[in-house]
């Protein structure tokens, strides 16, 4: 699970590469609505779940930043 944080790699693409104020969901390709179906999707796939289960821990992660940072 650890290796699904490596969905961050699509951060090097942005300029800048970090923003502090920026929500990745929605921002960045590899966490777009559309990856996170493929992700939902992965949990059929028993040989993908765990990746699946990953992606979408570290989606959700990102989601609450995103709701943490608009809040202050």
């Amino acid at each position: 699970m650890l290796a699904t944080m490596l969905v961050d790699l699509d951060h090097l693409f942005a300029t800048p590469i970090f923003a502090p104020d920026r929500c990745s969901i929605g921002f960045h390709p590899l966490h777009t609505w559309p990856a996170i179906a493929v992700y939902v999707a992965m949990l059929g796939i028993p040989k993908l779940r765990i990746i699946g289960v990953g992606l979408l821990w570290h989606m959700a992660t990102d989601g609450l930043d995103c709701i943490y940072f608009q809040q202050w």
